[in-house]
């Protein structure tokens, strides 16, 4: 999600989004005695279930219906949540959290039992969460994760009010980690009596600033004001829809005719058009994002994949310029690079970043060099090496996949794509069933390890080229347990060199958010993350109240 795992997808917001599914062709109504947000989010979610969602579209919901111990500001920032109070140990190994007297939708407290209970139950491979890796942070969870366990997980509720973890080892970033979904506290209380259906519509119980009152595939998720939220009278709006926005210029239009009110998809070459009208301009919100886009491999599975000298060869062919450039054109940056430059704890920003050995090249001597390789390999362009490529479907996802082939085409490997809706491709990298895929990752948390992490040989699904290289996994917990910050980034930077010699994925890009909001919604903050609470958000004709939510 959100990365911010993910949390959270970045090839829906950097090659493009589905053009399928049915949406709303007006504003829907709003109730005279409320204050209504339509924002436009994306994809349909799979599931507001908070330990199942991975993608960026369920996340933005989640964080209004769900709160941990920390929470994101304005600018996405970590800031205090359930918690008021958190104390570390001098070896930075104990975090001890004091919850506020908080309650669920239903009433009931939320409890340190609630955390302890949820993580156990994300670690529970019965569950099967694609983000229980991101629980490994806690003592002995990796254990019991994969039914091995050494020792007790390193979550224990003191008293009602009092929440202790203790770490695998010492995480400066862990108040980034902690706002994330999967560290979201469930209520006991309800899934032990609906079990896994808790979190259907109209069943759900939980405890951020809204509540899930409906969800109409295809049209909207419904939220209201949860009335028991700490803040709920310092609130904007009363009720807000998120609506699916698969199609981006259609998005597009619904905002600019005001019956979206926000959308988080704008189709990439249409920017610097937006940006060019005076009507339009105002509504543009870019901003450089912890985000990478690039292929996979089934290194696994496809033959002609194992084979380093192909991998290679696929990735220095590709004119990265060209796409950022001349086709996606909203200030994307190309690179050759897997962790996005000036994300927190790693190398300097200006500084020399990992990159494969052709990285200085021109195009010419790249293609050249990747004929050569594929030559060695067995390929040429008559006799060549024939792949699918697996992409979202959309306008932007077709003009890079047209340019991938013809790039691939130039040196000997001809490439047929595959354009489906997201939910689909995603669960064909899940299951393995592709060649080659266009995907991306969006920073979990702000800290190198949310892109590095994906590569071990124990995080599961989201590795989807089954990358195994034990040197690779050591240099990783070496980092982990590095207390010297720029040793540690040194440990992660030998990682990443490793996984592009290796040539695991073929990095594109890094990406930009892509919003537009109207002018009218005050309280926006862009940031790094692309991470706006509904809470801080207000509209012209929607005063907010005099008090701002506490910070």
């Amino acid at each position: 999600m959100s990365g911010r795992t993910f949390f959270a997808l970045a090839a829906i917001l950097i090659f493009g989004t589905s053009l399928a599914g049915c949406q709303k062709v007006a504003r829907e109504a709003c109730p005279s005695d409320k204050r209504c947000l339509e924002e436009g989010n994306g994809q349909e979610p799979n599931s507001l279930n908070p330990q199942i969602a991975t993608t960026v579209a369920e996340a933005a919901i989640l964080r209004e219906v769900f709160e941990g111990v920390y929470t994101d500001a304005a600018d996405g920032s970590p800031m205090l949540g359930v918690a008021d109070q958190a104390q570390t140990s001098p070896d930075g190994l104990t975090w001890t959290f004091h919850l506020r007297p908080e309650t669920w939708s239903d009433g009931q407290p939320v409890t340190a039992r609630d955390f302890v209970y949820a993580y156990q139950r994300m670690l529970d491979p019965k569950t099967g969460s694609s983000y229980a890796y991101l629980l490994y942070i806690l003592k002995n969870a990796q254990g019991i994760n994969s039914g091995t366990p050494t020792g007790p997980l390193g979550a224990v509720a003191l008293d009602d009010h009092t929440l202790q973890l203790t770490l695998e080892h010492p995480a400066s970033y862990l108040p980034e980690l902690l706002k994330h979904q999967a560290f979201f506290p469930i209520p006991a209380h309800s899934v032990e009596v609906l079990h896994d259906h808790w979190a259907d519509p109209g069943k759900i119980v939980s405890n951020g600033a809204y509540t899930l009152s409906e969800w109409k595939l295809g049209d909207y998720v419904r939220l209201e004001k949860n009335p028991r939220y700490r803040d709920a009278d310092k609130l904007c709006f009363d009720r807000v829809d998120f609506a699916p926005t698969n199609d981006p210029i259609a998005a597009e239009r619904r905002v600019l005719r005001g019956e979206l009110d926000l959308s988080n998809s704008i189709q990439s070459n249409r920017v610097p058009r937006l940006r060019g009208d005076p009507k339009s301009a105002p509504f543009v919100h870019t901003y450089p994002y912890l985000n990478s886009g690039y292929l996979i491999f089934n290194i696994k599975d496809v033959a002609p994949l194992k084979d380093v000298r192909v991998r290679q060869a696929i990735s220095m062919a590709i004119d990265r310029q060209f796409i950022t450039d001349k086709l996606l054109r909203a200030g994307q940056i190309p690179t050759t690079s897997y962790v996005p430059h000036g994300i927190a704890g790693y190398l300097p920003k200006d500084a020399p970043h990992p990159a494969p050995y052709w990285d200085a090249w021109p195009l010419e001597r790249r293609q050249a060099e990747a004929r050569r390789l594929l030559a060695q390999a067995g390929y040429s362009t008559a006799h060549p090496l024939k792949l699918e490529l697996k992409t979202i479907n959309g306008g932007g996802t077709l003009v890079t996949a047209q340019s991938y082939q013809a790039d691939l085409r130039s040196v000997g490997v001809n490439i047929d794509f595959r354009q489906e809706d997201g939910a689909v491709v995603f669960e064909s990298f899940n299951l393995r069933d592709f060649q080659l895929g266009a995907t991306g990752w969006v920073a979990d948390y702000n800290d190198p390890m949310t892109f590095l992490n994906l590569m071990k040989s124990d995080t599961g699904q989201q590795n989807y080229g089954d990358y195994n290289n034990p040197a690779y996994d050591a240099l990783l917990k070496a980092a982990d347990n590095e207390p010297d910050a720029t040793k540690r980034a040194g440990d992660m930077a030998r990682a990443e060199q490793m996984i592009l010699n290796d040539a695991v994925i073929a990095p594109i890009l890094t990406g930009v958010s892509l919003n537009l909001v109207n002018p009218g919604v005050k309280g926006w903050v862009d940031n790094d993350a692309d991470i706006h609470p509904v809470r801080y958000l207000c509209r012209n004709d929607a005063p907010r109240p005099v008090s701002q939510p506490a910070r």
